[in-house]
């Protein structure tokens, strides 16, 4: 009886290869919100083709411009209203204004979908769509963006991490416009020299710079948290890449990380931003897959 059971374990799964290359897993639709730098590269890639995942819709303030901006791609595309987006796909990359978070999140997570998150310092003044993740059984994802080793943080977060430092350079064009600078009447136009213009925490930073430090709520979210992660920013005239350097003190390691990145067509965006959305959809289907 028991080899009779082997055997019928055997054939079974046998059949289910054949099934499997008969009939592979269907292509996860992809929707993408927000057609600025970061939106189109995304665009343009799962135009070339992701394994695992197709480009089924595109949202974005203005309809005629962005239909002129996908005139390009191998498969048109519908570009619709954000209340039309969720039906359409089953995993949303939100590349849109903050403030847009909660309207574009909302409807996936109650589907119980996946939102990818690239205005991340907005989850902090939107709590509940965590609760609404949790509630529907969707998911919000964070990419690395323009950051480094958020693996290594989430890592050490699992033992006990002691600080967390931040220290963010960048070039004065991709500050232009931060609220933290009207509101304090900070004038960084016409200086010379680097300026440290902001010291404080990660939520206080998202705050006063929800178009530039997207990358320090991604660190907090990995590791101890925005209240206990700090952060300086420094203005520099001489730069032409927005500079990041992380230190990390935990029970398991201390290490510290930097990166320079080339600005987008955005120069608040760094271009490694798209395409750590790109890696992160290549890695849902792929065989071999590095990094946790």
């Amino acid at each position: 009886m028991a080899r009779d059971n082997v055997h019928e374990m055997k054939r079974t799964a046998q059949r289910e290869r054949v099934d499997a290359v008969r009939h592979p897993k269907a292509a996860l639709r992809v929707a993408v919100a927000g057609l600025g730098a970061i939106g189109l590269k995304v665009a343009e890639a799962l135009d070339r083709g992701i394994p695992g995942c197709m480009l089924e819709a595109v949202s974005a303030n203005d309809r005629s411009k962005a239909l002129e901006r996908l005139s390009h791609l191998g498969r048109p595309v519908p570009v619709v209203t954000l209340e039309k987006l969720e039906p359409l796909a089953d995993i949303v990359v939100e590349c849109a204004p903050a403030k847009l978070l909660p309207a574009i999140a909302e409807p996936f997570l109650r589907g119980g979908k996946t939102v990818i998150v690239l205005s991340c310092g907005a989850l902090l003044a939107n709590e509940h769509l965590v609760g609404l993740a949790r509630q529907h059984g969707g998911q919000i994802v964070v990419p690395t963006g323009a950051l480094i080793g958020l693996d290594a943080v989430a890592a050490a977060a699992e033992g006990e991490i002691r600080s967390v430092r931040m220290i963010t350079r960048k070039p004065v064009r991709g500050l232009a416009g931060a609220p933290y600078l009207s509101e304090n009447n900070i004038r960084i136009e016409d200086i010379t020299e680097p300026v440290r213009i902001f010291t404080g925490t990660a939520r206080e930073a998202a705050t006063g710079f929800p178009a530039n430090l997207n990358v320090a709520v991604a660190l907090s979210l990995a590791g101890i948290g925005a209240e206990k992660t700090t952060l300086e920013i420094w203005a520099d005239p001489s730069l032409e890449r927005n500079v990041h350097r992380v230190e990390v003190v935990a029970d398991s390691a201390t290490f510290s990380m930097s990166i320079e990145n080339v600005p987008s067509d955005n120069p608040r965006t760094g271009r490694i931003t798209a395409l750590s959305v790109i890696a992160y959809l290549r890695k849902l289907n792929a065989p071999l897959r590095v990094g946790s």
